[in-house]
């Protein structure tokens, strides 16, 4: 009993001096660093031997004396380890987590080299999700930033993961070039590990690219490599390459063996893994001998005297206090990391809330630029080919057509550029809306072949349609967007085709109920495009060179159109193009089938402006318009219509004006000094309801539809505009008065 008592005094001493000994560690910032570096290293190895449980126990226990001294490069690199044990247990989103908070400290610190390493993990995580694009862009930040700090064995290893990138993205061209950087530098460097697996991947890209004999020497060097080495899953690679390398050559026995030799690797693989005990189960194992010994210490305990047993009780209460006093302890520093990670949180949101707020005001000051811009260009087009189209109507002396020829060119070309803008911006701000119809697809092909054929005959090409004879016509979809887009890609093929054939092909890839997913096919042998300039010909503003620009002329915003146009139709875009031999564009939709046959088009009455037809003498119109030149060029065309017009320069003289008149049509300016002309049409509309009231604007008019509705317009005619489209619509206006007069 006596012995017993002093036992448990000893040992109670013993745990105190171990509680003291740890509190002279926390204080002590040089004993802590080696702590840290040994939790660190232990974590490492417990990684390396997939025992994760263990790895992040040791990570856990070295964050807590690395934040305790605050050292922030060793927190950096602890949720590095921490987003790579994550990634491995296949928890990506923990992942992502962490290495943010890496991230974050090491942009604070600049520790470009560690940060460099966790956007290369980052890039792995994302490789991981099959985001293979924003995976790419935290390779190539990470290997920015390697090259920068000189680490070229760390930029090897981002070489290769960023090829793989490519592979996956089918994107073999680059897949090849950046690895076969990645050889270089390993074999630079003299790391076997590294060559072995730029080898094999190397290999896999070369067989894609129809380089079969290269293929099989590079993959063979990197198996030679992992064999010397004893990497079984570089081998195992090696021989699945090996398999398709020779499958692509037919040599179908020499690629089954290969492939044998990979199941019989892998089989091994799983054999060896089954039958090795994990570190979970010796846990497990552990666990169990400690509560046996355990229940076998209580059954010693209740044979002794019951006076041992009291100062056990004792003994027991005062370790019980100073357990209780160490996990208040724990609480209470728990509880300051937690208000430290809220306040970073809170802090994070407001900066992302602020982030959001001025990206919407970055994206709303563009809209009103672009809208400002517009109306101010359009202004003074209206002008340019107004007056281009009268001088050429006026019998010009032979030496001046082709000058106002010209002139006019270019203001049709600058009216195109800006509405290829608006396209442009309307799409990026998601304002385009669908608007399905029932229309026939062969049909609304061959108009658009026969509206360019002209365009073809004048660069001698010949235009070929194709639709597949099982497939029907009748179809539910945006048939404008649709026309556009065809129209679009047929014209690029004219404009950069001469002497030649273009081909448009549609046909089924594959049909779900009502659903057919269609390939449409627009292939020329025209100039063709360097594979350098495909990857970016999708992009604003982008064409094959600056002497195809000079030379062939346009935006570089037409395929940019078409690409988000078939992203907004649910579809995708390819290319496939070779210099001097032609290109092939071509892009997939679904696309509802249609039992509802396409309405028929009742065609509106064109009036030519006869007075026999139409009586002029007494139609009086008003222009409401504050632009001097504005209102010379609508006088014009409104006398050589035989038509007699008034003239205001603002919206409320203009009301009074209508309201002592008897006019017929009204065409109103929308921005104007003091009242707008949508302002002015809501005054008329009170006490005229039937007035014939048209929108003469420069404004975006799909985005101010709504706003002329409510106005009640009767039409719009958008500034600069075409003369014959400008008569119609005055003459369709009239003519229907003219057929209500005489019912009544």
């Amino acid at each position: 009993m006596f012995k017993i008592k002093h036992y448990l005094i000893a040992l109670a001493m013993l745990f105190s001096a171990v509680l003291w000994s740890q509190e002279s560690i926390d204080t002590d910032p040089e004993l802590n660093k080696n702590r840290i570096d040994y939790f660190i290293k232990q974590a490492q190895s417990s990684f390396e031997n997939q025992n994760y449980k263990d790895a992040l126990t040791h990570l856990d226990q070295a964050l807590k004396f690395a934040e305790k001294d605050d050292i922030k490069k060793s927190i950096g690199i602890i949720y590095i380890f921490k987003g790579q044990l994550e990634l491995h247990k296949g928890k990506t989103e923990n992942a992502i987590i962490a290495l943010n908070k890496s991230i974050e400290l090491q942009r604070l610190i600049k520790d470009n080299a560690n940060l460099g390493h966790s956007y290369s993990v980052l890039g792995e995580v994302f490789l991981h999700k099959k985001d293979y694009k924003k995976a790419l862009d935290y390779f190539i930040s990470s290997k920015n930033l390697f090259s920068e700090e000189g680490l070229e064995n760390k930029l090897t290893e981002t070489l290769l993961l960023e090829g793989k990138a490519y592979i996956l993205l089918n994107n073999y061209e680059k897949a090849r070039t950046t690895l076969e950087q990645t050889l270089a530098l390993s074999l630079k460097n003299n790391n076997k590990l590294l060559q072995s697996k730029a080898s094999i991947s190397l290999g896999k890209v070369y067989d894609q690219l129809n380089q079969q004999a290269k293929a099989l020497k590079t993959t063979t060097q990197g198996l030679e490599i992992a064999n010397d080495l004893k990497l079984i899953p570089q081998r195992t690679e090696a021989y699945l390459v090996l398999s398709d390398i020779n499958n692509s050559l037919n040599d179908y026995k020499r690629s089954r063996d290969y492939l044998k030799d990979y199941l019989n690797l892998t089989d091994s693989i799983k054999n060896l893994n089954s039958s090795t005990l994990n570190s979970e189960e010796i846990s497990i194992t552990y666990k169990n001998t400690k509560e046996e010994l355990e229940k076998t210490a209580e059954k010693l305990a209740k044979q002794e005297d019951k006076n041992s047993f009291n100062t056990l009780i004792s003994i027991l209460s005062v370790a019980l206090i100073t357990i209780l006093s160490l996990l208040t302890l724990s609480l209470y520093k728990n509880n300051n990391i937690r208000l430290k990670t809220n306040n970073m949180l809170h802090r994070k949101n407001g900066e992302l809330i602020l982030a959001k707020e001025k990206a919407e005001l970055a994206s709303k000051t563009k809209a009103n630029f672009l809208s400002t811009v517009t109306h101010e260009l359009r202004t003074p087009l209206y002008a340019v080919t107004g007056l281009s189209n009268m001088l050429l109507e006026e019998n010009p002396k032979p030496e001046q057509i082709q000058h106002l020829k010209s002139l006019k060119f270019s203001g049709d070309y600058l009216l195109t550029f800006i509405n290829d803008i608006l396209q442009i911006n309307k799409i990026e701000a998601n304002k385009v809306d669908l608007e399905p119809e029932p229309f026939n697809l062969n049909k609304k092909i061959n108009n658009i072949v026969l509206a360019l054929s002209n365009s073809a005959e004048d660069n001698n090409v010949k235009l070929h349609f194709e639709y597949d004879k099982d497939l029907p016509e009748n179809f539910i979809a945006d048939q404008l967007k649709i026309s556009q887009i065809l129209i679009n890609l047929v014209g690029n093929s004219i404009k950069f085709t001469k002497d030649g054939d273009i081909w448009i092909r549609v046909y089924k890839i594959d049909q779900v109920d009502k659903i057919y997913t269609l390939r449409f096919e627009i292939e020329d042998n025209g100039i063709g495009i360097t594979q350098e300039k495909q990857d970016h010909m999708f992009e604003s503003f982008s064409q094959g060179s600056i002497q195809i620009n000079r030379k062939y002329g346009g935006t570089g915003l037409g395929l940019s159109i078409v690409k988000g146009l078939i992203e907004i139709l649910k579809g995708q875009i390819y290319l496939k193009s070779e210099l001097g031999k032609g290109t092939t564009f071509y892009f997939e939709i679904p696309i509802e089938y249609s039992t509802i046959k396409e309405a028929v088009e009742v065609k509106t009455t064109y009036f030519k402006g006869n007075s026999e037809e139409l009586d002029l003498k007494n139609v009086k119109i008003l222009v409401v318009e504050d632009n001097k030149i504005n209102q010379m060029i609508t006088k014009k065309i409104l006398t050589k219509m035989d038509l007699h017009c008034d003239i205001i320069d603002n919206g409320e003289e203009a009301v009074e004006m209508i309201k002592s008149n008897d006019y017929n049509i009204i065409l109103m300016d929308i921005h104007m000094p003091g009242i707008s002309g949508i302002e002015a049409t809501k005054i008329i509309r009170t006490f005229d309801k039937d007035l014939t009231i048209f929108a003469l604007t420069a404004v975006t008019i799909e985005d101010k539809m709504h706003e002329f509705d409510e106005a009640g317009f009767t039409d719009i005619i958008p500034k600069p505009f075409k003369q014959d489209e400008f008569e119609k619509k005055l003459y369709n206006a009239l003519s229907s008065k003219k057929d209500t007069s005489t019912s009544v």
